[in-house]
């Protein structure tokens, strides 16, 4: 009886022991996958404060210089329409010029270049126009208020990151360009990180164009020129309007339910080497529910293309 009775506290003891080294190993394990996460996030919050100073360094050497061009331009054509128009009068007032006059109005082709100068003086208007968008957009994405969150207009952030990846949409020898939809809704200021919303916007819409890359390769330039690349981005009002939706949604090939499964897995990616890291949606995961508390959505079958749904508290005292 005493035999019996030490065996059953000897079982009782070890499986006691048991129970506990696999809840020890199971604290270790999150312990382990915690420093992982943590590890990846001050990595890619290193690169995206380093990257984050340089761009607006160099939007802030671009905007300078491009000021002053944009500011002289405005000058120089005023200018330019004085001066024509006081040698329209000349012709006027003088119509038989001395013929050395004539010789070299005709040497430096006059009616054309008083035709054509105007022209390029506006054409250089619209580039110095140009250069100042990308200039702004620049600034706008490169955002890092790290210490507060602060109201961000969603639809600036969005236009920014589109506009800095507006070389990746453009056609290749393989494929015409890719076609981006806007659905904009009515939004009010979302208080959040811009930077790292920003961040958010730049790894959706990137990989959205991966995945229309890879589903062009299957496709004749014929097919692609009738049915379109497309990516459609929407943004609404969600949760009786306390929180706003951004939608990214491609026509691509889609993913199979394993792919779905592990797409926001540490180190996951079906990119070859050297094209992806497998940390993009998973550091977009991490920012939009540990840091924002919202949620980031994946909806996605074979043939019918993906959707990533980012929802957002509009106030931060609103959950999701």
């Amino acid at each position: 009886m005493k035999i019996s009775s030490l065996t059953q506290q000897l079982l009782e003891k070890n499986q006691e022991l048991e129970q506990r080294v696999l809840e020890r190993t199971a604290e270790l394990s999150q312990v382990l996958e915690d420093l992982k996460q943590s590890q990846m996030q001050l990595v890619q919050s290193e690169k995206m404060s380093t990257l984050g100073h340089l761009i607006a360094g160099v939007a802030h050497e671009i905007n300078n210089p491009i000021t002053f061009i944009a500011g002289n331009l405005n000058h120089a054509n005023i200018y330019i329409k004085d001066l024509i128009q006081h040698l329209k009068m000349y012709q006027t007032c003088y119509p038989n010029p001395d013929h050395s006059v004539l010789d070299h109005a005709e040497s430096i082709d006059l009616e054309y270049l008083i035709e054509d100068l105007p022209k390029l003086i506006s054409s250089m208007k619209l580039g110095t126009d140009r250069i100042s968008n990308i200039s702004t957009s620049l600034r706008t994405f490169s955002r890092s208020d790290i210490k507060v969150q602060v109201p961000f207009n969603i639809h600036e952030g969005l236009e920014s990151t589109i506009l800095i990846l507006k070389h990746l949409l453009q056609a290749t020898d393989h494929r015409p360009d890719i076609k981006v939809v806007k659905k904009y809704g009515q939004m009010p200021l979302v208080e959040c990180y811009p930077g790292q919303l920003n961040q958010v916007f730049m790894n959706l819409i990137n990989n959205a164009i991966d995945a229309l890359n890879e589903s062009s390769t299957t496709k004749s330039y014929q097919e692609l020129l009738q049915h379109p690349n497309q990516i459609v981005i929407s943004t609404y009002l969600v949760s009786n309007s306390r929180a706003v939706a951004i939608s990214v949604k491609d026509n691509g090939t889609g993913m199979s339910e394993d792919t779905k499964k592990c797409a926001f897995d540490y180190l996951f990616t079906t990119k070859p080497v050297g094209k992806g890291t497998g940390l993009g949606l998973s550091i977009s995961q991490k920012i939009i529910e540990d840091t924002h508390k919202g949620r980031l959505l994946c909806h996605s079958q074979l043939g019918e293309g993906s959707e990533f749904i980012i929802e957002i508290p509009i106030c931060k005292e609103f959950g999701i």
